[in-house]
């Protein structure tokens, strides 16, 4: 899935930036870039896009008065210096919220984020006549920037993440090596389906389908052990009991 996309920035320079990171991103599309929201309005009115990438401050017609006349086909991610403008930006909707300076890892995250919610919106519009065409759900991924490389995760080959403190270790099936990537833990758990992925303590997330052994309250990963804390343990047990993975309650567990 392509996002179409419009950068839109009074600052020649923050345009720049954007239109560098547009490109770098293999699920986006650049339309085109604006210095003005009266000029992006107008072409708006001609050819909609999936998402615009926008500034707030910016002279005539700011950002937030721009995203108040959107279709609901298209959605906005605010890039400003200014936090003060966070809640009013969620309250016109807007996926997400970056502040100046804009690294390219927190816009990799927000624009996942919007794959997401497309993604979700494209299954949820499939009328009850179209699902059953495809034999099976449509695989889900991640991309997330690697060295000098994005690289591109099935969800279901992730058996565990590992938080460290600037960056996270990826393991994945198939994998000799976890994948690292430059990106807070909680960044990440934000961008996984929360029906699939769960934290079982301050440092790691599980996927719990690929769990096979539970012991003294670590979940085993071949020689790995992975440590299930108290504060996460009683939620943890009840998604096992929810999904079905064991019988009966286990929120007596040991």
């Amino acid at each position: 899935m392509k996002l179409r996309c419009l950068v839109i920035d009074d600052e020649p320079l923050a345009v720049e930036l954007m239109e560098g990171y547009v490109h770098k991103t293999p699920f986006l599309e650049l339309a085109g870039s604006f210095e003005s929201g009266t000029a992006a309005f107008a072409a708006l009115r001609e050819d909609p896009v999936d998402l615009l990438f926008c500034d707030i401050q910016m002279p005539g017609l700011n950002g937030m008065e721009l995203s108040r006349m959107l279709s609901e086909e298209t959605r906005v991610i605010f890039t400003t210096a200014f936090s003060r403008y966070a809640v009013e930006g969620f309250r016109v909707r807007a996926l997400d919220y970056l502040l100046k300076p804009i690294s390219y890892n927190d816009f990799l995250a927000a624009a996942n984020k919007a794959l997401a919610w497309f993604e979700l919106k494209r299954r949820a519009d499939r009328t009850p006549e179209e699902a059953p065409r495809k034999a099976e759900p449509e695989r889900q991924s991640l991309f997330v920037k690697t060295e000098y490389r994005l690289q591109r995760i099935d969800l279901d080959r992730i058996r565990y993440i590992e938080g460290l403190k600037d960056y996270v270790k990826i393991h994945v099936e198939g994998e000799p090596h976890p994948i690292l990537s430059l990106l807070s833990l909680k960044t990440l758990e934000e961008q996984l389906p929360s029906d699939r992925f769960i934290r079982v303590h301050r440092s790691y997330i599980v996927q719990p389908s690929k769990i096979r052994t539970i012991e003294r309250n670590r979940i085993v990963f071949g020689s790995e052990r992975i440590p299930i804390s108290e504060n996460c343990r009683q939620a943890f047990y009840d998604f096992l009991s929810r999904h079905s993975l064991f019988p009966g309650s286990l929120s007596d567990k040991e």
